[in-house]
């Protein structure tokens, strides 16, 4: 119920449950449009602006494609990271 409003069963619109998700900066996170972790810059004008964590060259993402990374995750990824970078393969 929304505003005093009931919804009809199986209705397909916004989950009036759900919030909006405002990313922070320092934050890791995931660009659902490309599948890539990064961690938030900043933002310019209507983006976000995500630099991988491994480092490197940011990119632009549209903030409603953008969904915060489970703390296991975002370990898993800087794992990865330093295994990578340990190994010379970064």
């Amino acid at each position: 119920m929304t505003n005093g409003t009931a919804r009809a069963p199986g209705y397909r619109g916004e989950d009036p449950a759900a919030e909006e998700y405002e990313p922070k900066i320092g934050e890791t996170v995931m660009d659902t449009s490309t599948q890539r972790i990064g961690k938030v810059m900043g933002a310019v004008g209507p983006y976000v602006q995500l630099r991988p964590v491994e480092g490197g060259r940011e990119w632009d993402a549209d903030p409603t494609k953008v969904r915060p990374v489970p703390v296991g995750d975002a370990l898993s990824e800087a794992v990865a990271t330093a295994n990578a970078r340990s190994t010379g393969m970064l």
